[in-house]
């Protein structure tokens, strides 16, 4: 269920048996938005119906507090606007002095999606089933507010006016009454009565919240009538009419990033078989100038060899009950599948981060008493750099990375140069090196790209590869999410699945540091 809150309504409460409407637009097309579950979502133009059943109209997305029913729906390039009623119940009655003094201003609607696609992370939604729509007081939009109200008021009971008596009748009294007053009876002094306190009713949750969101006099009287009507009511022994909001969408930890996958960028792979090859060259041509004319050129010989790799599989699943995917909001289903997602980018970047790490077998000695001076930094990169494009692909190469651990990171941003000035300054840089903050993961250093993973071992000086984004492949399939519905335990298993690989194609492209 996604819910998705609309903008502008108005709202006519008309007195008598004339019916009590709201109107305006449930939802407008073409924008997006985040939903209760901070999903970015997006309906196209005609996603919802306007035929079929009626959407039920309810307060705050409760089934329980039904409230009326939609009545019109018009399908317009803009959006989908509505008309719905308000019942004459008491619920409804509430609702309409609720909407008078404004504690509800706004509408969101609750959809099933049927057609949807995903356009980056934002979810579009193609087609759905409109099933609600609500009066809620919180909306997505900060102008998704009634914009009138018209409640008439109820007629006020005449007063009967007193019979007129007729001539004949007012003589009759006038000659009944006595032609002599009697003197007054003395008066009895009764005993006294004494003041009593006010009776009052607690208010009801509605009441309640309505005078909270109003605030100023009102919510003060009702705050000071319930301390005197009954000093011992505390929220504690109240719980059942003090709401219990879910503020913001559900934290998590995982950001899902994968700075060393990214790097080098992930390949296809091939859809069959579990085992496919990777060919590269193992032996080039050869040249070589000719002894004399009409003799032979140098033989040469071109050889490919087959790199096997190997497909992982990288995934999880869990079961989720029938009473929590119909009872949690935000939707559970929602929050796991986007958790799934998040922690499959971090298992598969540590993956290729540990597979960057093996496969560099060629290292070469940093002295980690020197890992503040500037000088080691730059003898160990030009010592490896002049080793890659001594010896990688049979020379020529040279490095444009620089993999590193967070330790490391730490250690390259704080260099500085004989002046105590930062080696890589954050403003104004002049001849600088690069240019980095504490904000930045990813950054240039000596001319190279910096590259930080938290995948990465920190330990024993950390980590620090020195290379270029060739010679290693990373190669995938994502196959996403897969649900089943398991009918004799009135559940869902939920499962992410990838397939995932790493090739290292040219080890002297990689020089690694051996911290001594």
């Amino acid at each position: 269920m996604i819910r998705f809150t609309a903008q502008a309504i108005s709202v006519d409460a008309a007195a008598g048996d004339a019916p009590r409407t709201i109107s305006g637009i449930a939802v407008p097309y073409g924008v997006e938005a985040s939903v209760s579950t901070g999903q970015r979502v997006r309906l196209e133009a005609g996603a919802l119906p306007v035929d079929g059943p009626a959407p039920r109209l309810l307060a705050e997305h409760d089934p329980a507090r039904v409230i009326g029913m939609v009545t019109a729906r018009e399908d317009t390039p803009e959006g989908m606007l509505f008309t719905a009623e308000i019942a004459r119940t008491t619920a409804g009655n509430d609702l309409v002095e609720l909407l008078k003094m404004g504690a509800y201003d706004s509408v969101s609607i609750g959809i099933e999606p049927i057609d949807v696609e995903q356009d980056g992370r934002t979810t579009v939604v193609k087609s759905a089933k409109w099933s609600e729509l609500s009066v809620v007081f919180e909306p997505a939009f900060a102008d998704a507010k009634i914009t009138e109200i018209a409640a008439s008021a109820q007629e006020e009971d005449t007063p009967d006016e007193p019979e007129t008596p007729t001539p004949a009748e007012e003589a009759t009294e006038m000659s009944d009454q006595p032609e002599k007053v009697e003197a007054a009876a003395e008066v009895v002094p009764t005993a006294p009565i004494y003041a009593q306190p006010k009776s009052f009713s607690l208010p009801s949750a509605s009441e309640w919240i309505a005078a909270a969101l109003e605030g100023g006099h009102r919510w003060h009287l009702i705050n000071d009538q319930i301390r005197a009507a009954a000093p011992d009511v505390t929220t504690t022994s109240n719980d059942g009419v003090l709401p219990e909001p879910i503020v913001g969408p559900v934290y998590s930890s995982y950001l899902g990033i994968r700075p060393v996958v990214d790097a080098f960028g992930a390949k296809a792979m091939p859809g069959s078989g579990k085992v496919f090859i990777r060919p590269s060259v193992s032996t080039h041509t050869s040249m070589g100038v000719q002894s004399a004319e009409n003799a032979a050129l140098t033989a040469g010989e071109y050889q490919v060899q087959e790199n096997q790799v190997t497909k992982s599989s990288y995934g999880g699943y869990v079961r989720v009950s029938e009473q929590l995917q119909d009872w949690s909001d935000p939707s559970i289903i929602n929050l796991i599948l986007e958790d799934m997602g998040r922690v499959y980018a971090q298992t598969t970047d540590n993956v290729a981060a540990d597979a960057l790490v093996a496969g560099a077998t060629t290292t070469g000695n940093f002295t980690s008493a020197n890992i503040g001076d500037p000088t080691e930094w730059l003898s160990w990169l030009y010592s490896n750099a002049a080793y890659i494009l001594e010896n990688a692909g049979n020379g020529g190469h040279l490095p444009t990375h620089l993999f590193v651990s967070a330790v490391n990171w730490e250690a390259l941003g704080k260099l500085e140069d004989g002046s105590g000035r930062p080696l890589f300054p954050q403003v104004g840089p002049m001849n600088a090196f690069g240019t980095t903050t504490p904000g930045t993961s990813n950054f240039v250093a000596f001319g190279l790209q910096v590259v930080v993973d938290t995948n990465f071992a920190n330990a024993a000086g950390g980590t620090m590869i020195l290379g270029d984004t060739v010679g290693f492949e990373i190669f995938e399939q994502q196959k996403g999410f897969l649900s089943v519905d398991t009918a004799s335990t009135r559940s869902r298993d939920i499962s992410w699945l990838g397939y995932f690989s790493t090739l290292m194609l040219d080890v002297d492209r990689y020089v690694k540091a051996a911290f001594v």
